[in-house]
């Protein structure tokens, strides 16, 4: 075995472990109250020692803000493949959307205790702290090479994915509000959509139109 494909595995074996461990806190979470949730429990199901948990995480929001990342850099590997000859706001959305559906997104609105947990948790100033560490760096750099731009003197790379994060963030936070409901998945194309269209202001007055915020059907344009 070449030292380089040694490199490939320890490197492999820890996005394993970090994957892991956070799964395990998000999991625990749900179960039994972020509160209740301690660094302890989450090595124990996670298969690991509390040592190994400190070793890859400072605390237990930095594991349940990894899955952030995570899902970030997969969406950049997921936008590199996309087809060329996509819109890229359309590229970049069914990106965003691909790990959420590898983690269950598409089964529809999560249960009210659910949501009360993250409503929790993204209140907790702690957790911002740990959000606040997430990279969009990944991201930017997959837009950069879809669009020909440089990432150190455009700004445009940047603020693309900057949107498009916030776009995730917004969303993911408030989508359960919409009503009728819809899965997430769909609530992300439909403010895609309006973000390619710039973002037009919605019209209260027009017979059946959707409450600012929740934005437009694609299908009603």
């Amino acid at each position: 075995m070449t030292g380089e494909t040694e490199v490939g595995l320890r490197e492999r074996k820890k996005l394993e472990v970090r994957k892991a461990l956070s799964d395990a806190a998000l999991d625990l979470m749900f179960e039994r109250g972020l509160e209740n949730v301690v660094r302890e429990e989450i090595a124990e199901r996670a298969g690991v020692s509390l040592r190994t948990f400190s070793n890859y995480f400072p605390s237990k929001y930095d594991a349940l803000a990894y899955r952030v990342g995570f899902r970030l850099r997969r969406s950049a590997e997921l936008l590199a493949g996309r087809p060329a000859e996509e819109p890229l706001w359309t590229a970049i959305c069914e990106a965003i959307i691909g790990p959420l559906l590898t983690d269950g997104a598409s089964h529809g609105p999560p249960t009210s205790q659910r949501l009360s947990e993250v409503h929790k948790l993204n209140q907790i100033p702690e957790m911002q702290t740990a959000l606040a560490r997430t990279t969009i760096d990944d991201l930017v750099q997959a837009i950069a090479e879809r669009t020909g731009t440089d990432p150190q003197s455009d700004l445009y790379p940047r603020l693309v994915a900057q949107v498009a994060f916030s776009a995730l963030t917004t969303v993911t936070n408030h989508y359960p509000a919409i009503d009728p409901a819809i899965t997430l998945p769909d609530a992300l194309r439909r403010v895609f959509v309006s973000i390619a269209d710039g973002l037009p202001t919605p019209n209260p007055s027009r017979p059946n139109a959707r409450p600012i915020g929740l934005l437009n059907d694609p299908d009603d344009r």
